[in-house]
Parts: structure tokens; sequence; C-alpha cells
């Protein structure tokens, strides 16, 4: 039965807990998104909409509350300073819970918690892989004048320089020999 169970213990006792959902609130307010266990997922939106409601007040007193929870200080000012004006207007539901299916190993419920407003600019940076660059050469380039004639004779490549000799290697013991050593 499930009397007076107010919320879901995850299988942790108290401190180990507190201490989970604190680091997962802080991934989650650095990151924008999460993946984790249904469960868990569950219990963070418990944990940090409360905390991202503070956050609207840019107070004294409202900084120490949350840092009382969260413990990092650049979660306390990513929340306070880029995540809090997004969602001043938002009266609440500052997260959404995706389910992505089972975990191979386990079979358990896999989840992923975001935060709403920034699903679009998290997606784009994600899932969008970035364009390719051209290649680049390691050589200098010589600077660039307003002449389109000249820009071409300066770019030229400089002649190969020259490679160092090979050292002769003894064909009965295979190795190089070494300065200072004779053969024995």
């Amino acid at each position: 039965m499930r009397h007076n169970k107010t919320f879901n213990h995850l299988g942790r006792k108290s401190g180990h807990r507190k201490a989970m959902l604190a680091n997962m609130a802080s991934s989650l307010i650095l990151h924008k998104r999460i993946e984790t266990t249904e469960a868990k997922a569950k219990a963070l939106r418990v944990y940090i909409e409360p905390l991202i409601t503070k956050s609207k007040d840019d107070s004294t007193h409202s900084r120490r509350t949350v840092f009382s929870y969260l413990k990092q200080k650049e979660a306390i000012t990513e929340l306070f300073r880029v995540i809090a004006p997004k969602i001043a207007e938002r009266p609440g539901g500052y997260t959404r819970i995706l389910k992505l299916g089972f975990r191979l190993g386990d079979a358990a419920d896999m989840a992923m918690i975001e935060l709403v407003d920034f699903s679009a600019t998290a997606a784009t940076a994600t899932d969008k892989p970035e364009a390719k660059k051209a290649a680049t050469t390691r050589r200098s380039r010589a600077k660039k004048t307003d002449k389109p004639a000249e820009a071409g004779a300066a770019t030229k490549a400089a002649p190969k320089a020259k490679a160092a000799p090979k050292k002769q290697v003894d064909s009965k013991t295979k190795a190089v020999p070494q300065k200072g050593r004779t053969k024995v």
C-alpha cells in the first residue's frame, strides 16, 4: 500500500537522494536537457520547478535559498541570469519529459527531461551537425593585397626543404649505430 507516500524515494537514503537530485538539477540547468530514467525525471521535475519559480525574483534571499538546494555557483548564475528572464511570464510547467524507450542493460524506462523554453535552441545545437569547414593548410600566408595578380604570386608555396640523410643500418644486427659507441 502507498499510504502517506508523497514522493518517490528512488531506492536511496535521504542524503543520497538529495545529493543526486541536486546534481541532476544543476546538470539540467547547465545543459538544458538530460537523459535519465523515467522515475528520476519525474522526481527531478518536482524538485526543480519550485527552484525555477523562486529564481523569478532575483534577490539575495532567493539566491541563497536556491543555493541551499543546488550548491553550485555556476548553476545558480545560469539559472538567475539566463533561464529566469526567459521564463518570467510563464506561470509554471518549465520542464518537459519525453519518453525514450527501454535501456538495453536492465530494460529501465528511459526519459529525457528538458527545459521547455530552451528546447528549440538545445535541439538545434545538439541534433544538427555543423557544416564542415574547408581544410586549411599549415603554411604561412602572405598578406593580402588589393590586386589579384599580386595575391596569386605572393601565395605560391616555397620550395620543399631537403630531407635529412637516412642513418645506415647494420645488416647483421638490424640496429642503428649510435654516436660515441663502437661495435664489438
